[in-house]
């Protein structure tokens, strides 16, 4: 994994992939969200930080994808590439895709699907950030593909994709509060396992 003005090369690859569909509502329903200028914009500048080689944005929602590249096409080849090249950079890594299984298979088959959730989740193999990046550091798992959803989560059937669940992320709050934004988490996830600290 390398970038034209980075000469950093992580010794495994990681991709990271947006669901927006199939993810639950507050009632629990299968819902597809829409896709945030925001969510685009900072997680691609937190995955080109953490040397992250791919990011899906996952919607079934035709116009959805085409607002992707639109904002994709203003910042890498409009007006937005001259004003700000740093986000060109980062925004070159994202990849506008219909399923979490074309994104999978688009990343590499054969590699390793893991899961994010805030809550509990006991039905799936769990793994822990030391754990994974431990496997990570010494070439036990050569490329992982870490899926976090939006609205209230992952649906099942999202998950059918997933080998893996990682480990909640848990502060010191007394009331265990769990509500981070798809941002918050992605950055946390990604300087947990591949920050150089």
């Amino acid at each position: 994994m390398k970038y034209d003005n980075n000469d950093y090369e992580a010794p495994f690859r990681v991709a990271v992939g947006l669901v927006h569909w199939p993810v639950l509502d507050k009632a629990g329903d299968m819902v597809c969200t829409n896709v945030t200028n925001f969510d685009i914009h900072d997680i691609a500048r937190a995955c080109r930080s953490f040397g992250v080689e791919k990011y899906y944005v996952i919607n079934r929602m035709e116009e959805q994808l085409m607002f992707v590249s639109r904002i994709l096409d203003h910042w890498k080849t409009g007006f937005g590439n001259k004003y700000n090249p740093m986000r060109a950079t980062a925004l070159g890594m994202v990849t506008p895709m219909m399923t979490l299984e074309k994104a999978i298979a688009d990343f590499d088959p054969d590699c390793h699907v893991v899961a994010t959730a805030a809550r509990d989740l006991g039905d799936m193999t769990q793994i822990g950030f030391k754990q994974l990046r431990e496997e990570l550091l010494e070439g036990k798992k050569k490329s992982i593909f870490l899926v976090f959803g939006t609205g209230f989560g992952l649906h099942g059937e999202a998950m059918k994709h997933c080998q893996y669940l990682l480990e909640p992320i848990k502060g010191m709050s007394k009331d265990d509060y769990r509500h981070l934004s798809v941002r918050s988490a992605v950055s946390i996830c990604l300087d947990r396992l591949m920050g150089l600290w």
